[in-house]
């Protein structure tokens, strides 16, 4: 008998898609939803599938899904070699689930804000397989459920009517080849009309929506057919390489510069944005300043606020003398040091005398130079004279210890001008000054050009206003370099402090960055000849390097040398989650901050923080996934935007209290306040437990910890180390390269912001 031929051995994957029906094809319901990316849709479910046992791996993208509903995939199956047997949909469909189990389970899942498992279960329980029905189409049949009243009626309609409407819009963007995290807060701004608006014009998204920006907008346009080398095209990316120039600092774009860049990121032809720049200044969408042959192209809100802050500045300098009319100072200075108990030096009194003849005065300089006391003396001379003073800084860190050193209440900037919901702007203003007769405003170097004209224009006419500050650290994160022009500007009255006091010259951190600030290596202790515990070196720091050495003694200074960035990153995290807590015993949560130059690279912010978040705070269980970033109960975060309904600023950092799955919700406390956060407003905030130093201005920690490596090369720079450093009260640890600490601490090239408030001020307050 001839033998039968021999058929070809099936592959694995083939074989097993056979055993349950079409190859190319799998349905079935979301037992569980093992990722799912809310920028690009990408997930991986386990899918009950008809004719298998056991769920399987279903890994494609969509919108949104949720364990319960059903899922149509088609595609093929792989062996992957880490992950085994799974289902690659190139097409996978959604659709709301049929059973009851499968009801339940979807409406429990946290997708539908203020319905969680136990809620589910009783909706099922009551209405079956009409539930949604009865959602959408008469909710007030949910009352019939015990414990549910208007208010929690009203919740849940309201959000299943947002979840459908946001599906919509996340389907629609993820046609068009874009992430779909922002479709809450498109829906939230535009209602259900979000999609046709997209539609007829993308490029609003970039000014409209926090988070998407320009090249998100021109690929939805892209894909919808803009035409490339249309003028509204032209005009938003004007536009949007305008607000780059802003997020670098300059408050204007030189023409020339602005045109090329554009075209450039465009990919156009320059007359075609130079028509677009035409339609935008005739549109007062932009406007063009000449001065000294140059043109200057502004945001109208910066132009505004440029000319604003130096024209309230002119009008308070040309008003006449300070509102506590003529005092003495050969009287009032000795009377002064009395009660603030120091007697002043030669500088200080000057200051002080100075400060109490003039209607508006700037004090700056270093750490341990005296700028406090000088504030309190001259606080005490004119509270004497019946004077109602009020004092604010940028941040709520800056405002509190400015009312520690005081004893007088002090406020935010934004919280003392009152922040008016219904208007969109501040209550306090031209019209409606502040009630003061003097303000004092700490920490000047961080307010940028718009906060500050905001803050001119609400001073009163016969106000005085004293600026303090440190010219030397870092300018505004915003645009501007407010404090350095109006110093520099020559119009204003000036004491700068550069003596260093008793108080401060027992403190290296003090003395290392004055020595930083002058081009200077900074001088650290030598190791003691034996380790200490388990760690090489003397307490947290040890080894050579660039820097001086002192004499062995007890420092709130160290440097860490290291060979390369990897090595950094390695004693950077040992230091901060073990030998400074063993050694001083700060919290490395409460106690110590990381500052880094930079967000991107192994050392930057975005790295160090997954790797602090999973060492110092693992094992928290109520978790949630938004905008690339995990949230997690005990986490520590940095409010990145300032939210004037929230009350919180750029800036302010908070520990999470409480993430509430079923709500939807998280609760950040800052400083005692509690403050809520819908998960869809998540992109507000940032892990905090390391920051970047231009984020950290206004903040004092009790311990900072920075690395310098050629990592970040381009930011290495003398003030960045400077405003590093003056961050630390009781201790700074440099985990540095020494080549990138001498780098960094000769390099004084900053770029000149491009900004004419000096300028302005000189044309406001004419001499002579």
């Amino acid at each position: 008998m001839a033998e039968a031929p021999r058929r070809a051995p099936r592959r694995r994957e083939e074989a097993l898609a056979l055993d349950f029906g079409d190859p190319n094809r799998v349905a079935g319901t979301v037992e569980r939803v093992t990722f799912h990316s809310e920028e690009t849709g990408f997930c991986v479910l386990r899918v009950n599938a008809a004719r298998r046992r056991e769920p399987v791996t279903v890994v494609g993208t969509a919108a949104s899904v949720g364990p319960g509903e059903f899922v149509e995939a088609n595609g093929v199956w792989v062996n992957d070699r880490s992950y085994g047997l799974q289902f690659r949909a190139e097409h996978l469909r959604v659709v709301p689930p049929s059973t009851l189990e499968g009801i339940e389970k979807y409406l429990g899942s946290g997708m539908i804000r203020g319905i969680g498992p136990h809620f589910a279960a009783q909706l099922v329980r009551v209405f079956g397989a009409e539930v949604f029905e009865v959602i959408e189409n008469d909710p007030a049949r949910l009352r019939e459920l015990p414990g549910i009243g208007p208010k929690r009626q009203a919740q849940v309609v309201a959000a299943w009517a947002e979840q459908k409407a946001v599906r919509e819009i996340m389907v629609f963007l993820q046609s068009h080849g874009v992430g779909s995290a922002r479709a809450v807060r498109i829906y939230r701004l535009y209602g259900d009309r979000a999609v046709d608006r997209v539609r007829e014009n993308p490029y609003r998204l970039a000014l409209d929506v926090r988070g998407i920006g320009f090249r998100t907008a021109d690929a939805i346009a892209q894909s919808i057919g803009f035409d490339p080398d249309s003028i509204p095209r032209a005009r938003a990316g004007l536009r949007h390489v305008l607000q780059e120039f802003a997020a670098e600092g300059h408050c204007a774009g030189e023409r020339e510069s602005l045109v090329s860049t554009a075209a450039e990121l465009l990919e156009v032809d320059a007359q075609i944005v130079e028509g677009a720049l035409a339609r935008e200044l005739s549109d007062d969408e932009l406007v063009d300043e000449a001065r000294d042959g140059d043109s200057w192209i502004y945001l109208p809100i910066l132009h505004r606020s440029e000319r604003g802050a130096a024209n309230h500045l002119g009008r308070l300098l040309a008003g006449g003398g300070p509102p506590w009319g003529d005092i003495d100072p050969e009287k009032a200075v000795p009377w002064a040091e009395q009660r603030v108990g120091f007697e002043l030096s030669d500088s200080q009194r000057a200051a002080v005398a100075r400060t109490i003849r003039e209607r508006v005065s700037v004090i700056t300089g270093g750490p341990g130079v005296g700028k406090t006391t000088i504030v309190n003396a001259v606080l005490h001379i004119v509270r004497a004279k019946g004077v109602r003073a009020r004092l604010c800084a940028p941040t709520g860190r800056a405002a509190k210890r400015l009312a520690e050193s005081t004893g007088l209440e002090a406020s935010t900037i934004h919280r003392l001008l009152e922040f008016d919901p219904a208007t969109g702007g501040f209550r306090h203003g031209i019209d409606h000054p502040l009630d003061t007769d003097f303000l004092v405003v700490d920490e000047v170097s961080m307010v940028d050009i718009v906060l500050a004209n905001q803050l001119f224009r609400a001073v009163p006419e016969h106000a005085a206003v004293l600026l303090v500050g440190d010219v030397d650290q870092l300018p505004s994160v915003g645009p501007g370099s407010v404090l350095a022009e109006i110093i520099g500007s020559d119009r204003v009255p000036t004491a700068r402090l550069t003596e260093i006091f008793r108080q401060g010259e027992s403190s290296r951190i003090v003395v290392n960055a004055h020595r930083i600030n002058r081009g200077e290596s900074p001088e650290y202790p030598q190791p003691p000849s034996r380790p200490e515990g388990s760690g090489s070196g003397g307490g947290a720091g040890s080894g050579s390097g660039a820097g001086t050495r002192a004499n062995a003694d007890p420092s709130d200074f160290y440097v860490i040398p290291v060979r390369d960035a990897e090595e950094a990153r390695d004693r950077l995290l040992q230091v901060v989650t073990e030998r400074i807590p063993r050694r001083f015993g700060f919290d490395p949560m409460a106690d110590l901050q990381v500052l880094t130059p930079g967000r991107r690279g192994g050392l930057g912010a975005a790295a160090l923080n997954a790797e602090l978040q999973s060492r110092l705070n693992p094992d928290s269980r109520a978790r949630v996934d938004r905008f690339g970033t995990t949230y997690a109960r005990g986490d520590k975060v940095l409010q990145t935007v300032n939210d004037y309904q929230k009350e919180v600023f750029n800036g302010d950092i908070g520990r999470i209290a409480a993430v509430d799955l079923e709500e939807q919700t998280v609760t950040v406390d800052f400083e005692g306040r509690a403050v809520p956060y819908e998960f869809s407003e998540l992109d507000e905030l940032s892990l905090a437990y390391a920051i970047t130093v231009h984020k950290s201005q206004g903040s004092e920690f009790p311990a900072v910890v920075m690395p310098l490596t050629t990592q970040h090369y381009m930011l290495l720079e003398r003030n960045l180390v400077y405003t590093g450093v003056t961050r630390g009260k009781r201790l700074v640890v440099l985990v540095a390269e020494p080549r990138a600490l001498a780098i960094a601490v000769r390099r004084f090239e900053s770029v000149q912001r491009r900004s004419r408030l000096a300028d302005r001020l000189r044309d406001a307050v004419r001499t002579g």
